[in-house]
C-alpha cells in the first residue's frame, strides 16, 4: 500500500469529514495515477468510509465527554438536576394541599 493512503488512513479527522464521493474521487485519482489497483479501489473506498464512521462516533463521544465535564465544572443543572427539583416541588406542592 503507498505512502499516500497510509497517510490518508492516519489522518482521522480528513476522513471524518469526507464524504463518500470525495472518498471516491482521491481513489479514483490514485488509480489514475497507478498507485493502486483498479482492483483494489472498491476495498479502499469501503476501509476508508468505515474508519471515517468510527473515527466520527468517536469523535462525538470525546465531544459529548468533554461538554459535560466543562457543564459539570460550570455547575449548570443538568436535565436530570431540572427532573429531580421537579419531581421534589410536585412532592411539595401534593404535601402542602394534603395538609390544607
Amino acid at each position: 500500500m503507498s505512502d499516500l493512503i497510509r497517510k490518508a488512513m492516519s489522518l482521522g479527522i480528513g476522513i471524518t469529514i469526507m464524504g463518500k464521493e470525495k472518498i471516491e474521487q482521491v481513489v479514483d485519482e490514485l488509480v489514475r495515477k497507478g498507485e493502486i489497483a483498479p482492483s483494489e479501489s472498491k476495498e479502499l473506498v469501503t476501509r476508508l468510509i468505515e474508519k471515517g464512521e468510527d473515527q466520527k462516533e468517536e469523535m462525538k463521544r470525546v465531544v459529548k465527554e468533554n461538554m459535560l465535564k466543562l457543564l459539570d465544572e460550570l455547575h449548570v443543572a443538568t436535565k436530570q438536576d431540572i427532573e429531580r427539583l421537579e419531581r421534589r416541588l410536585d412532592q411539595l406542592e401534593a404535601r402542602q394541599s394534603d395538609s390544607q
